[in-house]
């Protein structure tokens, strides 16, 4: 089965009391389940994103941290099967979670259909300074 790697940085502020930084690289590991499956010709592109809620308590306490999660993109480009791939904080990561529900996507195309793919994305919670 081939593995193509593909990396893409995004960044998302957000401004809710005080400002903090919500940000995502994007990893796109795409792997097919035909083990004859061709490359992958587009990467799915995010269409609607939404960065996570701030935990109170952690925000309070100015504890900031990243959870990484990895997930797939169906062919409708919704988001499936997310589960956190490692956390610096168990606080963060429902909110992690919560929020890459909510992404939607332009699906991987192959040839010019869409397919199934598998991102992981680390989203970093740090506050800044007003």
């Amino acid at each position: 089965m081939d593995m193509h790697h593909l990396t893409k940085n995004t960044s998302y502020q957000v401004s809710k009391g005080q400002r903090w930084l919500a940000a995502a690289a994007l990893v796109l590991l795409v792997g097919l389940a035909a083990p004859t499956a061709r490359a992958v010709t587009e990467a799915p592109v995010p269409v609607r994103t939404s960065a996570p809620e701030y935990p109170y308590e952690l925000k309070r306490d100015g504890v900031s941290g990243v959870v990484t999660v990895k997930f797939s993109v169906d062919e409708k480009g919704n988001v499936v099967d997310p589960e956190v791939l490692k956390s610096s904080n168990k606080g963060f990561e429902q909110a992690a979670l919560n929020a890459i529900l909510k992404w939607k996507f332009k699906p991987a195309l192959q040839d010019g259909a869409p397919v199934k793919s598998k991102l992981a994305i680390p989203v970093q919670f740090s506050l800044a300074s007003e």
